[in-house]
């Protein structure tokens, strides 16, 4: 381990040695979804936020984290120079579409239910018979179409949803695994029915992105894993991930 972790760093050196800190910040994009990324107050925290904070502070690079509704985040890393949306499931629909810096996590989508509601599934083939709900330009749409769920509800984001899920205008909705521990912690009326997929969660920035750059975020998050402050964000947000 001590030798991993040599390695990266030297890289990290070698990298910051070789490519200055760029005069034109890194533009971060995010949506509210705690715990990896909401606010408090005005100030962007969470498990991914923070992960963001550190290795751009250990490249020395200038950076911007704005929190937008989902399709708007995900829209301006698509299109604008320097921007880079988190945290990005990282599939084959979208892989040729982005620069990648990853995992911020694995993580495992699950089909939830309305606790009392009058949904009898425990797999995908009878999840099909229910109104299923997601939102705008997120990932779980394409597995929902990629497994032919003929009732798809499109919500203007994961909050909309939700609510939607609470008041029983949808049937199911798809949601981060960590996220479904965190409602069912705080005490909210929410059953998982089925799991939906597993993928890395990372950084997408558009697609001509510095390649140079690129490489030393990549450098400094594989340092943030290798020596456990990732491990170690994720359990103060209360994560608490399989070994």
């Amino acid at each position: 381990m001590r030798g991993l972790l040599f390695i990266i760093a030297t890289s990290l050196l070698s990298f910051s040695c070789l490519f200055p800190a760029h005069a034109e910040s890194v533009h971060f994009t995010t949506e509210e979804y705690p715990p990896f990324n909401y606010r408090e107050g005005k100030t962007p925290v969470g498990a991914a936020t923070e992960q963001i904070q550190k290795l751009m502070a250990d490249i020395g690079v200038d950076y911007t984290i704005d929190i937008l509704p989902w399709a708007r985040a995900y829209n301006q890393a698509l299109a604008e120079p320097m921007t880079c949306v988190f945290v990005t499931a990282h599939n084959e629909e979208r892989d040729k579409l982005f620069k990648w810096i990853q995992p911020l996590l694995i993580d495992r989508n699950v089909l939830i239910k309305h606790s009392g509601s009058n949904v009898a599934a425990t797999t995908i083939a009878e999840a099909k018979k229910y109104i299923v709900g997601t939102w705008r330009e997120d990932y779980t749409e394409a597995i929902l179409r990629r497994n032919d769920f003929p009732r798809i509800d499109i919500g203007s984001d994961f909050k909309a949803t939700l609510k939607k899920l609470m008041s029983d205008r949808i049937d199911l909705m798809p949601i981060s695994e960590f996220y479904f521990d965190k409602l069912r912690k705080e005490g909210n009326a929410v059953e998982k029915v089925t799991i939906l997929s597993q993928q890395p969660m990372g950084i997408a920035c558009q697609k001509d992105f510095p390649a140079e750059l690129q490489g030393r975020m990549q450098t400094a998050l594989d340092m943030l894993i290798a020596n456990g402050t990732q491990r170690q964000i994720f359990l103060k947000y209360g994560l608490h991930l399989d070994d």
